[in-house]
C-alpha cells in the first residue's frame, strides 16, 4: 500500500454497536499473512487505538465476538484477548474492503 494515501478508516461491527477508526496503515500492520498476534498487541499500545477500545464496555465486546461463534464463554471472559480479537477482526475487515475497492478500480 502507498503510505502517502494513508487515511482514517471507519469500522463497525455488523450490528453497529461497536465502531472506531484506524489509520489504513495500522489496519495493514494488524492484518497480513502469517501470525498477526504480536502486531495486534503492538497496535494496542498506540494511544489513539487503545483509548477507543478502552472506552468500550467489556460485556458488549464479548457479546459481539460471541456472534462469530469462534470462541466459547470461557475464552470470551478474557477481556484483553477480546480486545486483541476485536482489533484483529477490524484490521482484517478494513484490509478486505481496501482490496475489494482496489480490484473494482482496476476491473
Amino acid at each position: 500500500m502507498n503510505t502517502k494515501q494513508d487515511y482514517f478508516r471507519w469500522w463497525s461491527t455488523g450490528s453497529g454497536r461497536i465502531e472506531f477508526q484506524l489509520w489504513q496503515s495500522d489496519s495493514e500492520a494488524g492484518s497480513h499473512k502469517g501470525d498477526c498476534l504480536n502486531d495486534i498487541q503492538e497496535l494496542l499500545t498506540v494511544p489513539y487505538i487503545y483509548n477507543q477500545l478502552d472506552a468500550l464496555d467489556s460485556d458488549l465486546i464479548a457479546a459481539e465476538l460471541g456472534e462469530y461463534g469462534a470462541w466459547d464463554d470461557e475464552e470470551l471472559s478474557d477481556h484483553c484477548a477480546n480486545l486483541e480479537r476485536l482489533l484483529w477482526i477490524a484490521c482484517g475487515d478494513i484490509q478486505q474492503e481496501y482490496f475489494d475497492c482496489e480490484e473494482e478500480e482496476t476491473a
